[in-house]
C-alpha cells in the first residue's frame, strides 16, 4: 500500500484505490470460503449459523479495527452488519435451513 500522500495527481490515486479494491475482493473471498468452511463445522457440532454472541464480538472488533485505522467505526459497523448476516443466510443454505 502506497501513502496516500505520496500520489501526486489523480491517476496515481485512482490507480491506487483499484488496487485497493482489488485487494479487497481477495480478502472478501477469502473471507467467503472461511464461512463455508465454519457452515461445515458446525453442521459438524450441530450449531446454528447464528451466534449471537459471536455476531456481537465480530461488530465490535470491527468497530474497535476501524478506530486504529482511522475511519469511521459507524461505517465500520454498516459494512460489517451486513456482512455477517450475508454470512449467516450462507451458512444457512448450506446448513439446509434456509
Amino acid at each position: 500500500m502506497r501513502n496516500p500522500a505520496d500520489l501526486g495527481d489523480m491517476a496515481a490515486l485512482r490507480a491506487e484505490i483499484d488496487a485497493t479494491d482489488k485487494a479487497l475482493s481477495a480478502l472478501l473471498g477469502h473471507r467467503a470460503r472461511l464461512i463455508s468452511r465454519a457452515a461445515e463445522l458446525k453442521a459438524e457440532n450441530g450449531w446454528p449459523a447464528r451466534i449471537a454472541d459471536r455476531v456481537d464480538e465480530v461488530i465490535a472488533n470491527a468497530m474497535a479495527h476501524a478506530e486504529a485505522e482511522g475511519y469511521d467505526p459507524a461505517l465500520a459497523e454498516t459494512l460489517w452488519r451486513e456482512l455477517v448476516e450475508w454470512s449467516i443466510r450462507r451458512e444457512e443454505t448450506a446448513l439446509g435451513r434456509e
